[in-house]
């Protein structure tokens, strides 16, 4: 099901990435995307010489209606990499203009007005923010924008902190933007990435900004790192939704002839997992691979042992167990006849009614009052 967006009298055709997602009750744009981009059109902020740069447009709501001007758009996630990329090619927009980058690239320094859609994380917002301060001179048109509800007092004192000058709009359809001047003249270091001390091991782990779990171990990893499978020589074993990596190497330094992959949508969280085994078991790195990726959309089919997984419930601001199914059924996909599907969650999440309609049941392996920890085979 497709969505049609129109701002500005540009009508659009957005959806959603992946498009075969199960659940197509979720809008690929919102108010605060409407709202930014008609107050651009009634300020007359565009001119021939702008120069763009977009941060976390999450399916091309933002950057579709900027192919005009020369646009660098900034994300973290892979899935809206592809979001935009798949957007344009349903519309059949050429784009010799728009850039495509993601959070670990250096900023382009040509620019002239920034759109910024404010994120979950108050980490990335910081590293991000930063990176615009250090960056960019005090001259830049600044617009930021989110659902009212998101907005708080100290989501203003972080953007008065590390940029300047802050002031807000009225909200429109409960969505508000935010206004910017450069002219904080304390610059900041950013504290990212955070490196933290893994208890009972001699790692350390490094977490870039968007990554979860920044300063310690988290319980649902400490409990899963309890009940892992036992790993065999050269077997093919998969981290989904890796993260900082920490299950991953924990599963390597166990069984150090194993082949692990490492997988998420966060470069960030890529990175993180690659800097974790290159400083921890660097001489394991030539057993793993580091794969941005939506769940296991790219991999073959009936080719891995192991597949170990703990889902998120959420993408972005929106709350769905569609990445959850996906992950399940990615993995059931690409496990091998008798691989294992190893994964915690929540209890109340109740994962085991998505195992036994996938694999055709489960055994849990352990729980306590907050976690479970399934097991499937196929």
């Amino acid at each position: 099901m497709q969505s049609h967006f129109i701002i500005n009298d540009t009508p659009l055709s957005l959806y959603r990435y992946p498009i075969s997602q199960s659940n197509r009750s979720l809008q690929a744009w919102d108010a605060a995307d409407e709202y930014m981009l008609s107050y651009l059109e009634e300020q007359n902020l565009l001119n021939d010489d702008s120069n763009i740069l977009v941060f976390n447009d999450s399916f091309g709501a933002l950057s579709l209606n900027l192919l005009d001007w020369s646009t660098t758009v900034v994300s973290d996630s892979w899935v809206a990499h592809q979001g935009i990329s798949e957007n344009l090619t349903q519309n059949s927009l050429d784009a010799p203009k728009l850039t495509i980058a993601d959070s670990l690239n250096p900023l382009p320094k040509a620019t002239s007005i920034v759109l910024y859609k404010i994120p979950k994380s108050k980490a990335l917002l910081t590293e991000q923010l930063i990176k615009i301060k250090e960056t960019l001179q005090g001259n830049v048109t600044f617009i930021a924008a989110a659902r009212a509800k998101d907005i708080h007092s100290s989501t203003l004192k972080v953007f008065e902190k590390y940029l300047g000058t802050t002031t807000t709009s009225l909200a429109v359809k409960k969505a508000r933007l935010v206004f910017c001047q450069l002219d904080n003249q304390q610059q900041h270091s950013s504290p990212f990435p955070t490196i933290w001390p893994l208890e009972n091991t001699n790692f350390h782990i490094s977490n870039h900004a968007n990554v979860f779990s920044r300063e310690k171990l988290d319980l649902g990893a400490r409990f899963f790192m309890e009940h892992l499978p036992k790993l065999h020589e050269d077997q093919t074993v998969i981290d989904l939704g890796c993260g900082n990596g920490v299950i991953g190497l924990t599963a390597l330094s166990r069984q150090p002839k194993a082949n692990i992959t490492f997988v998420d949508e966060s470069f960030m969280a890529i990175a993180s997992a690659k800097e974790n085994i290159e400083k921890n078991l660097p001489n394991g790195i030539s057993q793993c691979q580091f794969t941005v990726n939506d769940c296991l959309s790219s991999f073959e089919a009936n080719t891995a042992d192991i597949v170990l997984c703990n889902p998120p419930f959420h993408q972005e601001q929106a709350t769905t167990d569609h990445i959850a199914w996906q992950m399940l059924n990615d993995a059931h996909r690409v496990l091998k006849k008798g691989g294992e599907l190893r994964m915690i969650g929540n209890r109340n999440l109740a994962y085991h009614i998505k195992l036994k309609r996938i694999f055709g049941g489960c055994k849990t392996i352990a729980s306590n009052k907050k976690f479970v920890v399934l097991s499937a085979r196929k």
